[in-house]
């Protein structure tokens, strides 16, 4: 998810940030106080800020407080209600939650839902809605919520940089991502006390960053590949306009599945050594810390044994890609350039896939990491009336379409149609004096309307009775340039109408809303308060040194002033997990064996 916020219709400044490999903050030349952009992504893994200055998009990497430039994206809670986020939360094993990304708008009985439970060790269940949440501590937190608090870290740390509040966002989801998701990932940003402006696709933005500077027309495919979904965009860039001509994608393959197959590697032999040795060594270094210090497990792989593990996961890339060109109706012949983006596109085996798929190398014209960031801040220029000279035309993932008689799913919007648009049809009843039709929406390609996803449903009331085929029901779809699905109904004989906003699977209200955003201001509030205890245990000179700000900052100033500042913060850590390890001691809650067994464990 990528935000980009602004303040006023003066804005000079804009940040991305990231929930995977990369984000940034935005500075035009000319800025005028208190006016200011802010942004922020969320992707599967890590978050990141940067800005950049003036039309030359020079970057410039922003610190978070414990003074690195990538944030785990993790949120974990304590249990005296403490909320942690990022580096703090990993160390943290209880009742921490990542990948939260692939539960938003998803039911708890989606087949998908029920295999990430056997996956992830945080505890996964029904809301009272039917959908998918999270449990810690006997409390129940939407995925909306968790990306909110995630969000709320990047909006902290943007704010403590910019020195003013955010306060409006553009965000970035995968192009494969439902209406419903698409409606959790706003609700998360007005959870995270945002104002989503305009929702956008990550390939798109990424196509934005590569051809800005481009005065060649040309059709580019871009293959994004993330922590936890994958994404395949055919563009057709023309003098400043983008065109997707076509998408298709994977929300439930990325990273996080290449972590399950080592995992599950990593089982596999231990079991066969066990058949024939009476013990085994399986070694993850690092895998988890507490308070007692790290514990780790130790393990040798090749990047050829890692590729066979994997082949199988890359293998599932080539088919959308090959139904993306179909839909666009190009060859490979036709694509000018291959763009990866996001950090799993590093991995060499991705790139000869793709080279083999497409028959070029993939273009190294932008940084896999910060691309989608790039243009998630050049569409809030756009948004802003800063930059004129780029057209974005997006398209609408999946058809869209009402059950009709029989059960059978009648399309209004097919796949791939450019949003903003808007199509009307007109039904009928189906039974005589019929007085009244329900409306069911679905997204989605198969045939029968049930095997597609339900988004909505809503009742048109005050039909007068008549022999069926008579009444005349005009049924309009309108899609937004958020990709937000708009519905209506209208009996065309007495004017009667109903309409309705598809709201997310999440099924959040705004009194629900409301809710969350106090409660994830009070939590926010309270670990502040805690994380300031730790730092005045600091010595003072050697906390001034490492945390004071600087007006004017060379590059060897920053990487010398991050470095101090993320040894600052291992300390304050190293002292957080002492008292609670000195703590537990005192209250005898940690027997002596466990003790020992937890120094032979570290010291493999």
């Amino acid at each position: 998810v990528w935000l980009f916020c602004h303040q006023s219709f003066l804005n000079r400044y804009s940040l991305a940030a990231c929930h995977g490999p990369r984000c940034r903050v935005l500075r035009h030349k000319g800025e005028q106080p208190g006016s200011r952009f802010h942004g922020a992504q969320i992707l599967m893994r890590e978050l990141e800020v940067s800005c950049y200055t003036g039309g030359s998009l020079e970057v410039r990497m922003l610190e978070n407080a414990e003074g690195a430039r990538t944030t785990p994206s993790v949120v974990s809670f304590t249990a005296d209600g403490e909320q942690l986020v990022g580096m703090p939360a990993v160390t943290n094993p209880n009742n921490t939650f990542y990948a939260t990304k692939r539960l938003t708008g998803r039911r708890y009985d989606d087949p998908e839902v029920q295999k990430d439970i056997k996956n992830v060790p945080f505890k996964i269940v029904r809301a009272s809605s039917g959908d998918a949440w999270v449990e810690a501590h006997g409390k129940l937190y939407s995925p909306s919520q968790i990306g909110a608090f995630v969000l709320m870290k990047m909006k902290e740390t943007a704010e403590n940089y910019l020195g003013h509040t955010a306060k409006n966002a553009v965000i970035t989801v995968p192009a494969y991502f439902n209406d419903s998701q698409r409606q959790a990932t706003k609700d998360a940003g007005q959870i995270s006390g945002l104002n989503v402006l305009r929702v956008i696709n990550e390939p798109t933005a990424a196509a934005l960053a590569y051809g800005l500077d481009k005065s060649e027309d040309k059709i580019i495919a871009v293959y994004d590949l993330g922590g936890g979904t994958f994404d395949i965009s055919i563009l057709e860039i023309q003098k400043g306009v983008f065109e997707v001509k076509s998408t298709n994608g994977d929300t439930f393959l990325g990273g996080e599945d290449f972590d399950q197959a080592l995992v599950r590697e990593a089982a596999k032999k231990a079991k066969c050594e066990l058949s024939s040795s009476v013990q085994t060594d399986i070694n993850l270094p690092y895998l988890t810390m507490d308070a007692s210090g790290p514990r780790h497990l130790n393990m040798k792989l090749t990047r050829a044994q890692f590729e066979g593990i994997v082949t199988d996961l890359i293998r599932r890339t080539i088919v959308p890609c090959q139904k993306a060109m179909q839909d666009a109706e190009v060859s490979k012949s036709d694509i000018g350039e291959v763009i990866l983006v996001v950090r799993m596109t590093r991995m060499p085996k991705v790139q000869q896939t793709m080279q083999d798929l497409f028959g070029q190398a993939p273009s190294k014209a932008v940084d896999p990491d910060e691309a989608v960031a790039i243009g998630a801040a050049i569409q809030g220029g756009v948004l802003a009336g800063d930059v004129t000279d780029v057209l974005l035309l997006d398209v609408t993932p999946l058809s869209l379409g009402i059950e009709t008689l029989g059960g059978v799913f009648t399309k209004l919007i097919n796949r791939n149609t450019t949003i903003p648009t808007k199509k009307s049809q007109v039904f009928s009843t189906a039974a005589d004096g019929q007085t009244q039709v329900e409306i069911k929406v679905c997204q989605g390609e198969r045939e029968i309307a049930g095997d597609n996803k339900l988004l909505g449903q809503f009742t048109l009331i005050g039909i007068p009775p008549a022999p069926r085929g008579v009444p005349q029901i005009e049924v309009t779809f309108d899609i937004d340039a958020n990709g937000i699905v708009h519905v209506s109904a209208k009996d065309k004989g007495t004017g009667c109408e109903q309409q309705i906003v598809i709201q997310s699977s999440g099924g959040l209200s705004k009194d629900d809303i409301e809710n969350m955003v106090k409660n994830a201001e009070k939590i926010i509030h309270d670990t502040e308060t805690k994380m300031e205890e730790f730092k005045d245990q600091l010595p003072a000179d050697e906390c001034n040194k490492d945390l004071a700000r600087k007006d004017s900052e060379t590059g060897e100033n920053i990487k010398q002033a991050a470095s101090s500042l993320q040894q600052a913060s291992l300390k304050l850590f190293e002292m957080a997990y002492k008292k609670m390890a000195s703590e537990r001691e005192g209250s005898g809650s940690s027997g002596t064996g466990e003790q020992k067994e937890d120094q032979k464990e570290e010291k493999q």
